[in-house]
């Protein structure tokens, strides 16, 4: 289990939620972890020791993976 997590990564944590759903993405890093589960879209805010401790895996990464960062180059015409 990795003690870092990103925003936009997908974790699993211990009890599933009243919608039944166990998996949530990161969406705010901070003293206070921000979630948002991904069965119902309820959004939370989790105190980092009480998330630590509810965190059962790190599944992976929401959304597009290794997207490409759109250019700044003002010379491409």
């Amino acid at each position: 289990m990795s003690d870092e997590v990103r925003v936009d990564d997908v974790v699993r944590l211990r009890k599933p939620h009243p919608c039944g759903s166990t998996d949530w993405v990161v969406v705010r890093i901070g003293a206070d972890i921000g979630l948002r589960c991904l069965g119902c879209g309820r959004r939370v805010l989790i105190p980092r020791p009480v998330f630590r401790k509810r965190l059962k895996a790190v599944v992976g990464r929401h959304g597009p993976s290794a997207a490409p960062a759109p250019s700044t180059d003002a010379s491409a015409d």
